[in-house]
């Protein structure tokens, strides 16, 4: 969750600069903070099932360890310091942060509903796009970002598909959705080499209409590969590998965020092709 904001702090950076090292500090506290609440909205909708799934069965709520009441104090104690870092940057920051909250919070009940929740995580997880470029350029051009922050969508297709490929048993069991059932195994790959590539297009398409010079576009070339290497490494029916290839996904947020950064460091001073 903390990479694509980087990343909207990075796009949206004046040309020949890097991004605001202080806002960048405040992204990472207030990041950590959404992301935890994240997790503990989600852990509150599924106690019920957590309980029934190997991988979930010790997480606090769903073991017992803490109670409804604990929980919700903790996630108002997590929201108050993810808004502390947000009222500074204006009420226009603010009303898109404070937009990500619906999707958050939606999340975790489109199992239920959906074959494709992972498609509401990759809108919710990549919030932090619109939220760094507003931060810096305002919401009367958001629209710069919108590509950015689609493309930061279709690689949370990718992670998080394979990272449910270890569930694929109990939530079918459960009768939960997933885009690992979906696909299934026969589909999974093709389908998010697709999903790679459409990372590939919008990222590339938002740095070049931006005017980034050619770090930012490297950058990308070379996410791509690790993610599409991911897929094709993938082995479905051991955890370990899965979780791996979750895990190395801080390495692709990593290696875009260095791009953009460089891109937008060795960039012109002059206006984007895309205001």
């Amino acid at each position: 969750m903390l990479f694509p904001g980087w990343w909207g702090l990075a796009l949206a950076a004046t040309p020949g600069e890097l991004p605001s090292l202080g806002l960048a500090a405040l992204f990472a506290v207030g990041g950590f903070a959404m992301r935890g609440a994240g997790c503990t909205v989600n852990d509150m909708w599924d106690r019920d099932i957590d309980g029934q799934v190997a991988r979930t069965k010790q997480r606090p709520l769903a073991s017992g360890a803490m109670s409804m009441g604990q929980a919700t104090g903790f996630l108002a104690a997590q929201l108050a310091v993810a808004a502390a870092c947000v009222v500074p940057l204006g009420w226009e920051t603010l009303g898109v942060s404070a937009s990500a909250l619906v999707v958050v919070g939606l999340y975790p009940a489109m199992k239920r509903v959906t074959m494709a929740p992972q498609a509401v995580l990759g809108a919710a997880m990549n919030w932090g796009v619109l939220v760094g470029w507003t931060a810096v350029q305002g919401a009367a051009t958001l629209g710069a970002a919108v590509p950015l922050w689609a493309a930061g969508a279709c690689w949370t297709m990718v992670y998080d598909t394979l990272y449910a490929h270890q569930d694929v048993a109990d939530d079918t069991k459960l009768g939960l959705g997933s885009t690992a059932r979906l696909f299934g195994r026969e589909w999974t790959r093709p389908v998010l080499t697709g999903f790679v590539t459409g990372f590939a297009g919008l990222a590339t398409y938002s740095v070049l209409a931006q005017g980034l010079a050619w770090p930012a576009v490297a950058g990308i070339a070379v996410a791509t590969a690790h993610m599409q290497r991911q897929v094709m490494t993938a082995d479905f029916d051991d955890r370990l590998n899965l979780n791996a290839r979750f895990v190395s996904n801080a390495q692709v947020g990593g290696i875009v965020l260095l791009g953009l950064a460089a891109g937008r460091l060795m960039q012109e001073a002059a206006p984007g092709l895309v205001a």
